[in-house]
C-alpha cells in the first residue's frame, strides 16, 4: 500500500471511527441528560455496581482474539469461525455465572435490589459474544462507516426505550432496558450489515495460534479492567451507591472526549500500523504524527472540560448533581493521557510483544493499589489524586518500552506533546477563573466557550504547531470533499 493510499485510508478510518464513537456517545450523552433529571444518583449507582462485573466479562469474552486476528495478515474464514464459537461459549458461561451469583453480589454490597438487576443484565454478555467477530471483521477492513451506522442506530433506539421507561416511573429499570435494547439492536444490525456468517468449522490449530498471541492480551486487558472497576467497587462498598452515582456521572462526562479519542486511536491505529509493521521508518513517522495530533486535540478538550465542569454539570443535569463537579475536574486530569497510553500499548502489539504488554500491565496494576488503599482508608479525593500520579508514571513506562521498538523514547514523546500541553493549560486557566463569577451559570458558560475558543485559535495560529497545521489540512480536505459530493 502506497503512503498516500495508507494516509487516505487512515484519515477515512479516523473520520468514520470518530463519527461512530462521537455519534454514539453524543446520543448517549443527550439521553443521559434526560435520564439524570428523571432518575436519582442512587439509581445510577446501583446499575454502576452491575456494570463492574459486565465490563470485566466483556474483556474476558474478547480474550485478545480480536487483536490477534487483526494483526494476522492471512486470516482465514476458519480463523474467524473458530473465534466466533470460542467467544460464544465463553459468553454463555459468563452470563450463567453472573446470573447464578447475583445474590452474592447483592450480599457483598448490602443491597438486595441488585439480585433482579444483575439477572436482568446478564443476557448482555451473550448478545455481545454473538456479534464480536462481525465487529472484528469490519475493524480489520478499516470499515468504520458501517459500524457508525450500527452504533448510532442502536444508541438512538435504546435511548428512546430508556427515556420512555423512566418517564413511566420504573426508575432504575430504565437504565437496565436501555442497555439490553442497545446490545440487542447492535447485534442484529451487525449480523445483517457485516455480511459475515460463521462456518460450521472449529480448528484446534487456529485456536492455539490465536490464543498463543491473545492470552497475554487477555490477562493484560483483564487486569486493566479489574483495576479500573476496583475504584467503583471501593466507592460502592466503602461509601454508598449514591456516591458511586456521582462518580459514574463524572466519569461519563470525563469519558466523552477521552474515551472517544482513545477508542478511535485503538480501532484505527492498530490495523493501520500493523499494515506497515515491516517498514520501521514509515512506522515511526506515522506513529509520531498520530501522537502529536491526538494529544493536541485531547489536552485542549480535557483541560477545557475541567475548567467548565461547574457550568456543564449544573446546566445539563441540575444542582442535585453538584457533588460530581470536583470529581469530574480531577478525572479530567487523570484521563487526558488515555489516548497516549493506547497508542503506546498498540505499538507493543504491532511489534508482537504481547508478553511485554502483559508484564507492563502487572507492574502498573501493582502501583495502582496505592490509590485504592487511599480510597478505602483516607478519602475518595485522595484516591483520584493518586490516579493522576499513577497515570503519569504509566506514561513513562509505556513510552519507554514502545519507544525501543522504533527508537522513539519517552523523552522524545514528551518533547513532542509539551507544546500542546502548555497551550491547553493557558487556554483552560482563564476559562476556570470565569467559573468564580457570581452571575448566571448560562452566561458564565457562554463566556468560557468564547474565551476558550478565542485563546485556543490565537495561540495555535501564533505558534503554528505542525500537528495543528495537519489537523487544519485534514479538516479542509474533508470539508471540500463533502461540498463536492453535495454538488
Amino acid at each position: 500500500m502506497s503512503p498516500d493510499s495508507l494516509k487516505n485510508k487512515t484519515i477515512n478510518g479516523v473520520v468514520w471511527s470518530f463519527l461512530d464513537t462521537a455519534g454514539s456517545l453524543g446520543i448517549t450523552f443527550i439521553v443521559g441528560i434526560i435520564l439524570a433529571r428523571l432518575l436519582s444518583p442512587e439509581d445510577y449507582g446501583l446499575v454502576g455496581i452491575v456494570f463492574i462485573f459486565t465490563t470485566i466479562a466483556f474483556n474476558i469474552i474478547d480474550g485478545g482474539f480480536s487483536n490477534a486476528i487483526i494483526r494476522k495478515k492471512d486470516a482465514t474464514e476458519q480463523d474467524y469461525s473458530t473465534m466466533f464459537y470460542t467467544n460464544l461459549v465463553i459468553s454463555l458461561l459468563l452470563a450463567l455465572t453472573l446470573f447464578l451469583y447475583s445474590s452474592g453480589i447483592a450480599n457483598f454490597f448490602h443491597r438486595k435490589e441488585l439480585i433482579p438487576l444483575t439477572k436482568a443484565l446478564s443476557p448482555i454478555l451473550v448478545l455481545n459474544g454473538l456479534s464480536f467477530v462481525q465487529r472484528t471483521v469490519l475493524t480489520k477492513q478499516i470499515n468504520f462507516k458501517t459500524q457508525t451506522i450500527i452504533s448510532i442506530a442502536s444508541s438512538l433506539i435504546s435511548g428512546v426505550v430508556g427515556i420512555a421507561i423512566a418517564f413511566w416511573g420504573y426508575g432504575v429499570w430504565a437504565l437496565v432496558w436501555q442497555q439490553l435494547s442497545r446490545q440487542l439492536v447492535n447485534t442484529v444490525l451487525l449480523w445483517i450489515l457485516s455480511r459475515w456468517k460463521p462456518l460450521l468449522q472449529f480448528s484446534i490449530t487456529s485456536f492455539k495460534e490465536l490464543f498463543g498471541f491473545g492470552w497475554k492480551l487477555l490477562l493484560s486487558n483483564l487486569l486493566d479492567s479489574i483495576w479500573k472497576q476496583l475504584n467503583n467497587v471501593v466507592i460502592g462498598r466503602v461509601y454508598s451507591p449514591q456516591t458511586l452515582g456521582y462518580y459514574t456521572r463524572a466519569e461519563q462526562y470525563g469519558s466523552i472526549f477521552s474515551s472517544t479519542l482513545t477508542t478511535v486511536m485503538q480501532r484505527v491505529s492498530f490495523p493501520v500500523l500493523s499494515s506497515i509493521q515491516d517498514d520501521k521508518s514509515r512506522l515511526k513517522s506515522a506513529y509520531r504524527s498520530l501522537i502529536k495530533i491526538i494529544m493536541c486535540i485531547t489536552t485542549l478538550l480535557m483541560f477545557g472540560l475541567a475548567a467548565d465542569a461547574k457550568s456543564i454539570i449544573i446546566i445539563l443535569i441540575g444542582e442535585k448533581w453538584q457533588n460530581s463537579i470536583p470529581l469530574l475536574q480531577l478525572l479530567c486530569f487523570s484521563m487526558f493521557m488515555y489516548p497516549l497510553h493506547s497508542l503506546n500499548l498498540n505499538m507493543l502489539q504491532v511489534a508482537g510483544r504481547s508478553d511485554l504488554y502483559l508484564k507492563l500491565e502487572i507492574v502498573k496494576k501493582i502501583l495502582a493499589i496505592v490509590p485504592v488503599i487511599l480510597g478505602i482508608f483516607v478519602d475518595i479525593y485522595f484516591m483520584l489524586y493518586g490516579m493522576i500520579i499513577i497515570n503519569i508514571i504509566s506514561f513513562f513506562l509505556n513510552a519507554h518500552y514502545s519507544g525501543t521498538m522504533i527508537n522513539y523514547s519517552s523523552v522524545d514523546q514528551l518533547k513532542d506533546i509539551l507544546p500542546s500541553l502548555a497551550i491547553s493549560l493557558f487556554v483552560a486557566l482563564p476559562m476556570w477563573l470565569l467559573s468564580f463569577l457570581n452571575i448566571s451559570v448560562y452566561v458564565v458558560f457562554a463566556m468560557q466557550f468564547l474565551v476558550g475558543t478565542t485563546v485556543a485559535v490565537s495561540l495555535h495560529e501564533i505558534f503554528k504547531l505542525s500537528e495543528y497545521i495537519e489537523i487544519k489540512q485534514i479538516l479542509k480536505q474533508n470539508i471540500v470533499k463533502f461540498i463536492k459530493r453535495k454538488k
